[in-house]
């Protein structure tokens, strides 16, 4: 071989193995494939009571007791809103995992159509995973309120694989 195959194959590998999840990635989103409920929505570091809309999409009341479906290996899903009185039906997203500094620990959604197709220009939300097992996950993200920091966590109990 001359150098010139021998260059293109070691830059080729190199985009391949730099593209490719590490193995605790693997293992924490295949932890969450799967049907979810979110089973309560909390403000933590504050007192009060707090009114907000989650996602652009509805009130946080809404979100207790939706259903959320993860499917691992396409990386697509969706929530489904059932609650009366709320915008109901399905919203489809498309989510990965990112490391951070080399542990998987950060949860990133976005919506999608029918087709797979972004909805809103690459834009989404970012979550901490502050905990994950078989049966139970909770997402956490720092928000501002009037000058003070609060988090955001949902909390979802698994409810099939």
């Amino acid at each position: 071989m001359n150098k010139k195959h021998i260059l293109l194959i070691t830059i080729c590998s190199l985009i391949l193995y730099s593209c490719s999840l590490s193995k605790e990635n693997k293992e924490t989103r295949k932890s969450i494939d799967g049907t979810w409920e979110l089973t309560d929505v909390s403000y933590e570091g504050t007192q009060g009571y707090f009114k907000s809309t989650l996602f652009n999409d509805a009130d946080s009341k809404c979100f207790k007791g939706s259903e959320w479906f993860f499917r691992s290996n396409n990386s697509t899903g969706f929530y489904n809103i059932m609650n009366d009185g709320c915008p109901t039906g399905q919203r489809n997203i498309r989510w990965s995992i990112q490391d951070v500094n080399g542990v998987p620990s950060q949860f990133q959604f976005k919506y999608i159509d029918e087709k797979k197709n972004d909805l809103n220009g690459g834009y989404g939300y970012v979550f901490k995973v502050a905990s994950l097992n078989q049966n139970q996950m909770k997402l956490t993200t720092d928000v501002n309120v009037d000058g003070d920091i609060v988090t955001l966590a949902l909390q979802y109990s698994r409810k099939s694989l």
